[in-house]
C-alpha cells in the first residue's frame, strides 16, 4: 500500500464526502438566504460510485471517512451507504457532520450501519436567535438531535459552533457552560471565506482569542485536553473541574495547513485537495478503471498546495492561487 504524501511530507488518510450539495437550512455564513442553484440529482456521484472512490483511496491508505454535504440526511438512503463503506476493511472510522435537524430519527439506524460518532452544528442555543442564523427550522429538533446521538452511542459528540461577531459571540459564556455541564465537546469555528470573501465575511469574523477571554472572565481554569477521537485540527482545552470540554477551530487566525491530512469529495463527483482554492479533479472519467482511480489520488497529491491564504485574504493580502467561488455546501464542509 503507497501512502498518500503530497510534496510537502503530509500524509493523508481521511477522505471527507459530500453526498448532497442540498440542505433544509439557509445559515447565512454557509449561503444566501435565497440559497444556491442546486445540482440536478443525475449529476450526483450515486452510492456505487462513492463506493468505488472509496475502495481505491482504501488501497493508498485512506481509513477514516467523514459523511457531509449540504445536510447529508436529505439524501434518502444514507444508512445504505454507511453500511457498505464500513464493511471496506481497511476503513477504521465513519463520522458524519449533520446539523441534526433530521438526526433523531435515524440515529440508530447509522449507529447499526456502521457510523461510528457525529458532529452538529448549533451555533446558538437561543430559538429566536436560531431561526435568525439557520433561516428556517427549530432549535428543538436540533436538541432532540443530540439526545437520541447520545442515545444510540454515537459518541463522542461534537457540537460545531461558527462564532460570528454580533451575531453570537454574547454565547460564548453558555456555550462553555455547556462543556461544563455535560459531557459534550463544543468546538467554536472562525468564520471562513469559502466563496465569498465579501465585506459581510469581515463584518462578522471573530478570532477565537476571544474564547478563552471569556473562559477568563467567567472564572474557569482552562488546561490543555487530549486529543477527542476524530481527524479535526482542532486546539483542545478542558475546563477543570467539567465533564465535557471545547475546541479551537482557527484556520484563519492560525492555520493549521501543516498538518492537513484530508481531501474532499464533492457531491458531484470532484476531489479537492484543498477547501479555499479553485483546484478540483473530475473522478467520473476514472470511475470502472482501478489504475486510473488510483493516479487521480496521485494528481491530487501534486496539485495540493502548502497552505490556504484566508488570512491574506482578511488582510486585502495577494493571493497565489484562484480561490473556490462555491460556497460551502457546494464543496462540502
Amino acid at each position: 500500500m503507497t501512502a498518500l504524501t503530497d510534496r510537502f511530507g503530509r500524509v493523508h488518510n481521511y477522505l471527507r464526502i459530500s453526498v448532497t450539495d442540498r440542505c433544509n437550512l439557509r445559515c447565512l455564513y454557509c449561503m444566501p438566504e435565497e440559497g444556491v442553484a442546486f445540482a440536478d440529482a443525475s449529476t450526483l456521484l450515486s452510492y456505487d460510485q462513492i463506493v468505488e472512490v472509496v475502495e481505491a483511496g482504501a488501497e493508498l491508505g485512506i481509513t477514516r471517512l467523514r459523511i457531509t454535504g449540504g445536510e447529508p440526511l436529505v439524501r434518502p438512503g444514507l444508512p445504505e451507504l454507511i453500511g457498505r463503506l464500513s464493511a471496506i476493511s481497511a476503513i477504521e472510522d465513519i463520522a458524519l457532520t449533520t446539523n441534526g435537524m433530521l438526526l433523531a430519527p435515524h440515529a440508530e439506524a447509522l449507529k447499526a450501519a456502521g457510523l461510528t460518532r457525529v458532529n452538529i452544528s448549533l451555533d446558538t442555543l437561543d430559538a429566536s436567535r436560531f431561526r435568525l442564523i439557520a433561516r428556517r427550522g427549530e432549535l428543538k429538533r436540533v436538541l432532540e438531535g443530540v439526545e437520541a446521538a447520545a442515545a444510540a452511542g454515537l459518541t463522542p459528540i461534537k457540537l460545531n459552533c461558527v462564532l460570528l461577531k454580533g451575531i453570537n459571540e454574547d454565547e460564548i459564556a453558555a456555550f462553555l457552560r455547556l462543556a461544563y455541564e455535560q459531557p459534550l465537546h463544543v468546538r467554536f469555528i472562525e468564520y471562513m471565506p469559502i466563496g465569498h470573501a465579501d465585506d459581510n465575511w469581515k463584518k462578522h469574523y471573530l478570532p477565537l482569542a476571544r474564547v478563552h477571554e471569556i473562559a477568563a472572565e467567567q472564572g474557569y481554569k482552562t488546561e490543555p485536553g487530549e486529543a477527542i477521537s476524530g481527524n479535526g485540527p482542532s486546539e483542545n482545552w478542558r475546563l477543570v473541574g467539567g465533564v465535557g470540554s471545547f475546541g479551537l477551530i482557527h484556520p484563519v487566525s492560525d492555520q493549521f495547513c501543516s498538518q492537513c491530512n484530508r481531501l474532499r469529495l464533492t457531491a458531484d463527483g470532484y476531489i479537492k485537495p484543498c477547501l479555499y482554492w479553485v483546484d478540483e479533479l473530475d473522478v467520473r472519467p476514472a470511475l470502472g478503471d482501478r489504475a486510473s482511480m488510483l493516479e487521480l489520488y496521485s494528481r491530487a497529491m501534486d496539485l495540493k498546495p502548502e497552505s490556504h491564504e484566508m488570512a491574506a485574504k482578511l488582510a486585502d493580502g495577494a493571493q497565489s492561487h484562484i480561490p473556490t467561488s462555491r460556497r460551502m455546501s457546494q464543496i462540502g464542509g
